[in-house]
């Protein structure tokens, strides 16, 4: 159902993109990624590495290390896919929010909800540029 393929949008330097290898409907269930939750005061660690790039909010205490392809979704502030988190199950499950063609990138909305347009902490101005 879906693939890794170069992304002529990801600025990161592996270029990866997922991909739908079939015609997907909106609400069907594309992807359950499995988790690695850390508790929140370990993530000091985690920014000294380039996973920093491709973790997760997971609950108010702790942030999570996605497993298959759930860190390599890329953003669009007009996404084609939804996730939401299972405690239970501890996944994030990526479902189509709109019908998405074969070929067809699948993007999610990295603020967590999908019509949400605030600017994204790594697009946000720094302290030091504002001066």
């Amino acid at each position: 159902m879906i693939e890794i393929k170069t992304s002529a949008v990801s600025a990161g330097e592996f270029k990866r993109g997922v991909f739908a290898t079939r015609n997907i409907a909106k609400g069907e269930l594309i992807h359950e990624a499995p988790v690695i939750p850390y508790p929140n005061e370990e993530h000091e660690h985690i920014e000294k590495t380039i996973l920093a790039d491709y973790v997760y909010e997971y609950g108010a205490n702790h942030t999570a290390i996605l497993l298959g392809y759930g860190s390599l979704f890329n953003h669009s502030y007009q996404p084609n896919a939804t996730y939401e988190i299972s405690f239970e199950k501890h996944t994030f499950d990526f479902y189509a929010y709109k019908d998405i063609v074969a070929g067809e990138e699948i993007f999610i909305n990295y603020n967590g909800e999908e019509d949400c347009m605030d600017p994204l902490w790594f697009m946000e101005p720094s302290e030091s540029s504002e001066a």
